[in-house]
């Protein structure tokens, strides 16, 4: 009760309650006060007075058969028979007064303090609700069918109770009983409900009014289950512990539409109109429906009734259900901002799950060589560029020994990566083989004599004029590549890695740029082209 009341105190302290709720609050705690007080003391009277009626039952037996043996010359079982029909008449005649002598004390005595008198309170606890009248009544009636039992009293006593149980209404059409959860909600006018309307899901997911059955599992939806299996998929795939995504309505957005929202932020937006699925391919010209565009890839589709689904697949086309047209959109979202989901919080719960196997990795890196806020800065590097971030164990080896010659940003990814090696490399083999595009050496010796270093990160010093070609035949190359239906990377030097990468995001985002240091392993490299081979280029 103390903790309870310091716990109000604080509340009232910080602004999250008013005096008004304080005072209530305290009422309530001091009523739960009084009841187990008195629980307690009406325990220890019905305790006593239990054991006191079985001794006195118990001496009456006892004394009833020595008498009756002794004195009387009966034999054991006479003596048995009479003293215990005396027994239990003795025990029916004090018992039925004390029995009601203890209920009306229980009553006085586990009494709350309340706002009313007692016979108000307990006229109404009785006849609140009309099950336990109803099963009482039930009860005295049954007792009739017992032989020698005097049956007008009971018939009586529980006539009476059913018909008050017919009578009274549990809930005078005021609808059901509200629940605990339900009356422990905040009004909407207090402190908690203010914070909770303004407070920022990490992920959410708005849904058009006609949308609904998607998460509706009456109909058929499993949007909820899919998002579930979603977000053990990229923990599986990036070591990244999604948060849980919030799903809701939105009346605001058009028919057929979807909103996926990343803080609060809508940054992406598509359409799943009911009673379609969304066919896949070039050749759909034979299909009704409504033509787009696939929202991860890009690609033509259409969507075009469930019912002509075979048909389009007849026809070379894939078809996707709306809620896998969803969920595939939700994954790309969170694979391109898992950097930004990856909060502090996150990261001290993977440090913890780490230090619980490779407690010596965990207790070398932080707090001694690094904190957590710049052990998550280097986590959310490697998942900018979609570096799998579960072998953590390894992850912390490599920074610890980093961390002890420079905590730049830089090379603290940079051993990472080259730690991680073949798990870097692995997304983009093609059988075993790498594709890759390179900087012809001259062009690359520029780039290290370009790079410049600040605290910031490297950044390359190049004039417009070989910054622009540089870009226009990288370009052009990647396209080249694309075209031939081959995923390259480009590939550099270790020093100008991670500034090759800020270069490149803006016009090629989707371009992995890799380092010689991380080409370790089986692997077979393919040269798809070299960027700057040409003498303008170098100009």
């Amino acid at each position: 009760m103390p903790g309870k009341q310091m716990a109000i105190d604080a509340d009232l302290n910080s602004g999250l309650i008013d005096d008004d709720e304080a005072r209530r609050r305290r009422a309530d705690v001091s009523g739960e006060a009084d009841f187990y007080g008195a629980m307690d003391g009406a325990s220890k009277f019905v305790k006593g007075d239990a054991i006191a009626a079985i001794i006195i039952t118990v001496v009456n037996l006892l004394g009833g058969f020595t008498v009756g043996i002794v004195q009387k010359g009966l034999s054991f079982s006479e003596a048995m028979h009479t003293y215990s029909l005396l027994t239990i008449g003795d025990g029916l005649v004090s018992q039925v007064p004390a029995l009601l002598l203890s209920v009306a004390t229980g009553l006085i005595v586990t009494r709350a303090t309340g706002g009313t008198d007692m016979g108000t309170d307990l006229v109404g606890q009785l006849t609140r609700y009309k099950q336990p009248m109803r099963i009482a009544g039930f009860g005295a009636l049954g007792l009739c069918l017992i032989p020698g039992i005097p049956k007008l009293p009971f018939l009586l006593a529980g006539g009476a109770m059913m018909l008050l149980s017919s009578r009274h209404q549990s809930a005078p059409d005021t609808g059901p009983e509200p629940t605990a959860a339900e009356l422990a909600l905040p009004s909407p006018d207090s402190v908690e409900a203010i914070i909770e309307d303004i407070r920022v899901d990490p992920l959410e997911i708005e849904l058009a009014a006609d949308l609904i059955d998607l998460v509706d599992k009456g109909a058929g939806g499993d949007l909820l289950d899919r998002v579930k299996s979603l977000r053990r998929k990229v923990a599986t795939d990036l070591g990244v512990v999604v948060p849980p995504v919030r799903t809701r309505d939105n009346l605001d957005l058009p028919l057929h539409t979807y909103a996926i929202r990343l803080f609060g932020v809508e940054v992406a937006r598509g359409e799943a109109p009911p009673g379609t699925v969304l066919a896949i391919g070039d050749r759909l010209d034979g299909l009704v429906g409504r033509p787009t565009v696939e929202p991860v890839f890009g690609l033509a589709a259409m969507w075009v009734p469930a019912e002509l689904a075979n048909r389009a697949e007849l026809l070379g086309a894939t078809v996707v259900d709306r809620s896998s047209v969803l969920t595939t959109h939700l994954a790309e979202v969170v694979r391109s901002y898992a950097a930004q989901l990856l909060g502090r919080e996150e990261v001290k719960m993977l440090t913890d799950a780490v230090r619980r196997t490779h407690p010596s990795a965990v207790d070398e890196l932080t707090p001694a060589l690094l904190s957590l806020g710049e052990i998550q800065q280097v986590l959310q590097s490697l998942l900018d560029e979609s570096v799998s971030i579960r072998d953590l164990a390894r992850i912390f080896e490599a920074l610890s020994t980093r961390a002890r010659v420079s905590k730049d940003l830089d090379g603290l990814v940079t051993a990472a990566r080259e730690t991680l090696g073949l798990a870097v490399v692995a997304p983009h083999l093609r059988d075993g083989t790498l594709p890759v595009l390179s900087f012809d050496p001259s062009l690359e010796q520029r780039l290290l004599e370009a790079l410049r270093v600040t605290e910031g990160g490297g950044f390359l010093a190049l004039d417009v004029e070989l910054s622009q070609a540089l870009m226009n035949d990288l370009t052009a190359r990647n396209r080249q590549a694309e075209e031939q239906n081959i995923s390259a990377v480009l590939v550099c030097a270790p020093q100008v890695r991670p500034a090759v990468r800020r270069l490149v995001a803006t016009s090629l985002p989707r371009l992995p740029v890799l380092s010689y240091g991380e080409l370790s392993g089986p692997i077979q490299i393919q040269s798809v082209g070299v960027v700057g081979g040409q003498a303008p280029v170098l100009a």
